[in-house]
């Protein structure tokens, strides 16, 4: 018999994140290139990749999300557009592993520990 499959989770993108940098109107935003990087990254089966505009983390951009249904939700920021497809990978694979998508601190990647901008409890948990 195998191992049940993980639930879904998505992690979310967003792609108007400048990175508190000038933004230049006719070159693509530093968050449109993260969720590009990603995409052809890849991420782990039962990861879906979803863009977004604006989560509201303008001074931590680029920033990104991961959520799931019953498991607590994160946001995460201060991505390089250039060097953070494979750490959203690692960090997408671990909170996926995490039924209720709280992946001790020490499994988690670096930089998730150290840009943390929230955690939100899961819709169930507050009924």
């Amino acid at each position: 018999m195998s191992a049940p499959e993980p639930a879904p989770v998505e992690l979310l993108v967003c792609t108007t994140c400048k990175r508190r940098q000038p933004a230049d109107p006719d070159a693509p935003r530093p968050g449109s290139l993260l969720h590009e990087a990603v995409r052809a990254h890849g991420l782990p089966e039962g990861v879906r990749l979803v863009p977004v505009e604006c989560l509201s983390a303008c001074s931590s951009g680029c920033s990104v999300a991961l959520r799931g249904p019953g498991r607590w939700t994160y946001v995460y920021g201060n991505l390089d557009e250039t060097t953070g497809a494979p750490i959203l990978a690692e960090g997408a694979r671990a909170y996926r592993d995490a039924p209720d998508g709280l992946v001790p601190w020490r499994e988690r990647p670096e930089h998730f520990r150290k840009n943390c901008i929230a955690r939100i409890p899961p819709m169930e948990a507050l009924k």
